[in-house]
């Protein structure tokens, strides 16, 4: 019996030591084994189905918000006063995204035209499209503008053509028309007779060129051969670098198209990705760490010198001719329009420019731009790309629309395109990159733990049999010399009888 509570014993020691080496094994390869599976589920394939879906058609609502700044004061701004404006919004648009004409090729790169669709949102808006703002008249105060350096006799004659199609410096329309284009005979009269001088051949919008558009041709990494390549921009419309900008380094396409990132990241890492409507690269860096519904992450921000102007940040040099700090000059590739962009409410820009305009109020909350990324899988789980498209306006000898107006960088709209993770997806992602890993790395030093456990406690048990098993083996030998010196006394006797005798 003693023999067989020993080899039990035995046994489970042999037991724990192999959970022990089970748990040490899990806990070195554990990480490894992870990363292989993070590195599988990233790569754009169509057999990652998950990951696949993510990337082709995004899962999770997008949504654009638009703020107006509506002119309160136009006819004071012709005589030279400063403008005054109020924030008029949010009107809010879901943003539908579907890439289409999708073509993997053999040198581990994918191609696809990505096209967007944005659908009114009343039920998040502060009114209808039907209401009606004032903002300044881009195709009238823009191009005079444009055209100040052409023959005085000509700014006349063009001016006139102003005054004949009844356009005036300011325009007041619904926010629909703003949006997406209204009816217009000056439109239709450049188009006719001066080709290629507007964005677009039917109606005039400030975001005609968004809706049922693609924003061009990407080329990205799949990951296959080198999983930090992947997303990242080949090429863009054929092109590996820009023609906008006078330096090769602004030239450059950095980074992915904007939706996803590369795994693997550190707080030393930053956010780069291509913005076609920007017309360059852009790069966020890290603020913060954090979690969204148990999804840790890390928060990207831009940062100060991102619009920065040549004198303030040598490398912004090739994004020049620039004006105050905080404004990146976008007219060579919107039709030499004099359009600028920037973040909201000139926020991270040269105080002076929010100086010119009465009614702005910039708050780092509400109008800073932000992405936050889970660093492992490079997913963005929370957005907020927030910019402001304003227009350059000063007067112009031979056009009587720019009256006396004074030389200001004027703000006309600023928009969010914001979207999170949720529902189902955020379920599945939870799930597979937060649950199972935390499990994993648990039953990893529960195994460790349960070895140990089981050695100890199979040793002591071996030990305490072992200890009985010598104190039976002991006990018999005892009785049995006690019994040879019993009987000794007798021989001794029968040895005397037999001598008397």
């Amino acid at each position: 019996m003693a023999i067989k509570k020993s080899k039990i014993a035995i046994g489970f020691i042999v037991a724990g030591i192999m959970t022990l080496i089970f748990g040490i094994i899990s806990v070195s390869m554990g990480p490894a084994v992870m990363r292989d599976q993070i590195i599988k589920n990233t790569v754009i394939d169509p057999q990652n189905e998950l990951s696949y879906t993510m990337w082709k058609d995004l899962p999770v609502p997008f949504f654009m918000s638009v703020y107006f700044f509506d002119v309160l004061n136009p006819q004071e701004i012709l005589k030279g006063e400063k403008p005054m404006v109020e924030e008029r919004g949010p009107y809010v648009y879901r943003k539908q995204c579907r890439k289409e004409n999708i073509t993997f090729h053999p040198n581990g790169t994918v191609s696809y035209k990505e096209y967007r669709r944005y659908f009114f949102e009343r039920s998040m808006s502060v009114g209808n499209e039907s209401d009606v703002v004032t903002i300044p008249n881009m195709l009238v105060l823009g191009a005079a503008v444009m055209l100040e350096n052409m023959p005085y006799a000509l700014r006349l004659l063009i001016s006139a053509t102003f005054k004949g199609f009844k356009e005036g410096p300011f325009l007041t329309k619904t926010v629909g028309e703003l949006m997406w284009g209204y009816d217009s005979k000056l439109v239709e009269f450049l188009n006719k007779y001066v080709p290629g001088m507007l964005p677009s051949t039917g109606k005039f919008g400030l975001f005609v060129e968004f809706n049922n558009s693609n924003t061009g041709l990407f080329t990205v990494h799949t990951g296959k051969d080198d999983i930090k390549n992947v997303h990242k921009v080949d090429s863009w419309n054929g092109l590996r670098e820009l023609t906008y900008w006078r330096t090769p380094q602004c030239n450059m396409i950095n980074g992915t198209a904007g939706q996803l990132w590369p795994p693997f990241m550190t707080k030393e890492s930053t956010l780069r990705f291509y913005s076609p409507d920007a017309c360059r690269s852009l790069e966020l860096v890290y603020k913060q760490s954090g979690s969204m519904k148990g999804i840790p992450s890390y928060r990207f921000v831009a940062p100060k010198t991102m619009f920065a102007n040549g004198t303030d940040y040598a490398p912004n040099e090739g994004f020049c001719p620039c004006r105050q700090s905080g404004l990146l000059n976008v007219s060579a590739c919107h039709h030499n329009s004099p359009t600028f962009i920037s973040q909201p409410h000139f926020i991270n820009g040269d105080p002076a420019l929010q100086d010119f305009v009465l009614g702005l109020h910039p708050n780092e909350d509400k109008h800073d731009l932000f992405i936050d990324i889970h660093p492992l899988t490079g997913v963005p789980l929370n957005v907020s790309i927030r910019l402001q498209l304003n227009l350059y306006m000063k007067r112009v000898p031979g056009f009587t629309e720019t009256g006396k107006i004074s030389e200001v960088v004027m703000p006309m709209l600023w928009f969010a395109e914001s979207g999170y993770i949720d529902g189902p997806v955020l379920t599945t992602f939870h799930t597979n990159l937060v649950i199972l890993p935390a499990v994993m790395e648990y039953m990893q030093y529960i195994f460790i733990a349960l070895g140990l456990v089981t050695i100890v406690v199979a040793s002591l048990v071996h030990y305490k049999v072992k200890k009985k098993d010598c104190k039976n083996d002991t006990v018999p030998s005892r009785s049995t010399s006690t019994s040879t010196e019993e009987q000794t006394p007798l021989l001794q006797d029968n040895t005397n009888q037999k001598t008397h005798r």
